[in-house]
């Protein structure tokens, strides 16, 4: 008799090969959506802040709300900005928030 399969092994036998999530494999297990709307909280603990505000990060705050245009989704702003805020979250040496993007940007970008 045959050894059940999970959801995820059914949709990508390599999935069960692999030790940690590899995205040139599969995105089983791993949330990219989930990870970057996470990272924004990140983001918006700094620009929230009026002392470390300016204009690029305003202007960021209204796509991240649809203020400015149509509406983008984190992973989107991510991907688009993701030297910028690397920047960030070195200038105000934010480990956790700078562990976080790595992860993203290895398994997402």
């Amino acid at each position: 008799m045959n050894a059940p399969h999970n959801a995820a092994q059914l949709v990508n036998p390599f999935a069960q090969a692999l030790d940690k999530p590899d995205r040139y494999v599969s995105f089983c297990g791993i949330d990219c959506d989930g990870n970057a709307r996470i990272l924004m909280q990140h983001v918006r603990r700094h620009i929230d802040d009026p002392a470390k505000g300016n204009p690029f990060w305003d202007k960021f705050r209204d796509k991240l709300e649809g203020r400015s245009s149509e509406r983008c989704d984190a992973l989107f702003l991510v991907h688009s900005y993701i030297n910028m805020i690397r920047e960030l979250f070195e200038t105000y040496e934010d480990e956790e928030a700078l562990r976080l993007l790595d992860q993203i940007e290895e398994e997402c970008c």
